[in-house]
This record gives structure tokens, C-alpha cells and sequence, in this order.
């Protein structure tokens, strides 16, 4: 396995800044009908995830890592609610929920699956005089 050297190599960044990019797209189509509220939600919600993988690994210690893609994982799941809300109200259709859920549900995978990795691992991080 090659070894992360920036925050942009890890994939689930990846995958959750293509979410956060078509979120903002969405937004920007002007679809959500001045829904302030939940545009700010949303907005933030999908961009919370790539900025907490981002933190957390600028932090430099496994054990803050982890937490933070914790909270990455969180905000994929409030992402996920917010979509539901925006589809009762009608600003997404069903086939848009169903593709932004489902991107949603395979970065949160991605970040499940690092966590397990970095549970296991001996890495303690780069940061010096810092216990694992």
C-alpha cells in the first residue's frame, strides 16, 4: 500500500470533494426556492466531510485522525438526511436523490474502512512527542 503523504491522495477526500462539488452545483441551479436553511445545511454538511478528513490528517497523530473522519462519517450521514428533507419538499427528484444518497453511502464506506485500517495500524503519526 502506498503511503499518504497530503490529505489529496486519500480517496474518501476525493470522492466526498466530487460530492461537495456537484452539492454546490445543485445549489446553484437555484432549485432550492430561497430554502436558506437547508442550502446552508446541505452546503456545509457536504463540505464537512472533505474538511474533517482534511483536519484530521493535518493533525498529525492516528488517534485525532480517526476521530476526525469520525465526524467525516457523521456529516455523510446528516448529508444523507438533508437530502431526504430537500426531496419531501420537491427541489431534487427521486433519481437525484437516489445518485447523491449513494455517492453519499460509498464515501462513508471508504471512511469506515480507513478508520478499521488505522485501528489496526502501528502508525502513530507525524507529529513528535505525541502518543499514539
Amino acid at each position: 500500500m502506498a503511503t499518504i503523504k497530503t490529505f489529496e491522495d486519500i480517496e474518501s477526500w476525493k470522492l466526498a470533494r466530487k460530492l461537495c462539488k456537484k452539492t454546490g452545483e445543485l445549489i446553484d441551479s437555484g432549485r432550492f426556492k430561497k430554502s436558506f436553511r437547508l442550502i446552508d445545511q446541505i452546503d456545509g454538511s457536504s463540505g464537512s466531510v472533505m474538511d474533517n478528513i482534511a483536519e484530521g490528517f493535518e493533525r498529525g497523530t492516528r488517534k485525532e485522525f480517526i476521530l476526525f473522519l469520525g465526524y467525516a462519517k457523521g456529516s455523510c450521514g446528516e448529508f444523507r438526511s438533508q437530502l431526504y428533507r430537500a426531496l419531501d419538499r420537491g427541489y431534487i427528484s427521486e433519481q437525484e436523490f437516489e445518485a447523491f444518497a449513494s455517492d453519499a453511502k460509498q464515501t462513508s464506506g471508504l471512511i469506515q474502512k480507513f478508520i478499521e485500517y488505522l485501528n489496526k495500524s502501528e502508525v502513530a503519526g507525524t507529529r513528535k512527542n505525541v502518543k499514539p
